[in-house]
């Protein structure tokens, strides 16, 4: 068994903007020689998120106006109250969407659906730059252990 980790940085845009990591995730992977196993993928800190989606207009609109619906950006929240800085609600949706996922790797790719791609989604009200931990656990191929 291998375990591998890397980190990048990326730089969002702010409130919304969304990154598609799928093709450094798949870079990341042929690098290491994955075999079989598990990749996770995670952003650490509570206003930004990791999930999967069509990475498409329409799918990217539809997210952000259902994260809208839940955790409207236009209301006072205790945490903005307590910290002044404006963004409870990127605390909320972060956290509704999660700091990770974990996806199954098979013969050095990741088992995603045709029209799914592995996205950062930035919840915060400002531009940040973020880093990504990308983990393998698994097997190298065959010949490279």
């Amino acid at each position: 068994m291998v375990v591998y980790t890397e980190q990048i940085e990326v730089q969002t845009e702010g409130h919304g903007h969304t990154l598609n990591l799928t093709q450094d995730a798949e870079r990341w992977l042929k690098q290491v020689k994955a075999g079989e196993g598990q990749l996770t993928v995670c952003v650490p800190g509570s206003t930004a998120a990791i999930t999967t989606i069509e990475f498409e207009p329409g799918a990217l609109r539809d997210l952000e106006e259902a994260m809208e619906r839940l955790a409207p950006s236009d209301v006072e929240y205790h945490h903005d109250r307590r910290w002044g800085d404006g963004n409870g609600f990127s605390h909320l949706r972060a956290a509704v969407l999660g700091p990770s996922v974990t996806i199954p790797v098979v013969e050095g790719l990741m088992l995603l659906g045709t029209w799914q791609q592995l996205v950062l989604v930035e919840c915060d009200v400002r531009h940040r730059r973020r880093s990504i931990v990308m983990s393998f656990v698994g097997t190298a191929t065959p010949g490279d252990a």
